[in-house]
């Protein structure tokens, strides 16, 4: 995907192969979480996925201005666009698997990593519908726009998260 990224230029597509890279960091988080059920554990495993929100957001946020700003013009991906609408239906289907187990488990850090693989079908909806209306529409600004639907949706996960670790531990900020 990071070829496909640099090859059109595309902000979205760069953003989405970062998520990934956050996925990966979040699921190993999950297992190394399952290890030790302690909650001095889980309150730090809450806060890396959190962090990992909070640095996914940042990064769209400041590749879709600089995008913006520039006047960038990523080209049309047909590659990019099959591979996103393949990776919708299979994040779709892993984090309801992991949101299932999560909850039978009654671990708040698989249910809340969960929302990390949501994030990645949320991006690659978002990243595609960008792709396709450039592909299809030449509107360039379809791209970095993607990026920014992502930033939100991507703080207030963080938020979430870090606030579940702020609950469930009983600490007062």
């Amino acid at each position: 995907m990071a070829i496909t990224a640099w090859r059109a230029g595309s902000i979205a597509l760069a953003g989405f192969a970062l998520d990934s890279l956050i996925e990966i960091y979040a699921s190993v988080v999950v297992i190394w979480q399952l290890t030790d059920r302690g909650k001095e554990r889980e309150r730090l495993a809450l806060r890396l996925i959190g962090g990992a929100f909070f640095l996914l957001a940042f990064y769209l946020l400041v590749q879709s201005a600089l995008a913006w700003v520039s006047g960038a013009r990523p080209a049309p991906s047909q590659a990019g666009m099959v591979w996103l609408l393949a990776t919708v239906v299979a994040m779709l289907l892993l984090a309801w698997g992991k949101l299932t187990v999560g909850r039978a488990l009654g671990n708040v850090v698989l249910v809340t990593e969960s929302r990390v693989t949501l994030i990645d079908a949320a991006l690659a909806a978002a990243v595609l519908l960008g792709v396709a209306l450039n592909a299809l529409f030449g509107w360039w600004w379809s791209d970095p726009l993607a990026g920014m639907v992502i930033v939100a949706y991507g703080v207030a996960e963080g938020r979430a998260a870090w606030r579940t670790e702020l609950k469930d531990t009983g600490s007062q900020r």
